[in-house]
């Protein structure tokens, strides 16, 4: 399934572009739009052009993940593409290791899956208001209402 491009200009809004590497929120070193691995030590600085490169790389790899975690389950594309943008934040293990992983798998269009979304707003021990519109968002876009 394909990313909307709606999504891809949200996630790379939310997370932000910065050409030097730094902490996150949670501590995790990070670069570009969000991009973290042993590729990102402290100080290393990338061009705009890779951080594009990285973000695009790295967002295929959380599509593909989130469509094999899913597979089977008849997902729409707003659904995948929240879905996608919530395991870019957090993690694919994370993701799965989720309440709300499991009540997707069984029932996609349960409407406690909203509030599933708004378990994820923390970082580095902490509400983050930009994690809650992110959230927001996210739940919204999965059910249709963006």
């Amino acid at each position: 399934m394909e990313l909307s491009k709606l999504i891809k200009d949200k996630i790379k809004e939310w997370e932000g572009c910065k050409l030097t590497a730094y902490r996150c929120p949670a501590g995790v070193l990070t670069i570009g739009y969000g991009h973290t691995g042993s590729d990102v030590t402290p100080g290393k600085k990338i061009t705009q052009a890779q951080a594009d490169g990285l973000f695009e790389s790295d967002i295929r790899q959380f599509a593909m993940q989130v469509e094999r975690q899913f597979r089977g389950v008849q997902l729409s594309a707003c659904q995948f593409d929240a879905l996608v943008s919530l395991a870019y934040n957090i993690g694919i293990g994370a993701l799965v290791n989720s309440s709300l992983y499991k009540r997707v798998k069984a029932d996609p269009s349960d409407p406690a899956i909203r509030m599933e979304f708004a378990k994820y707003v923390n970082a580095g021990g902490r509400v983050l208001p930009g994690l809650v519109k992110r959230r927001t968002f996210e739940a919204n876009h999965y059910f249709g209402q963006i």
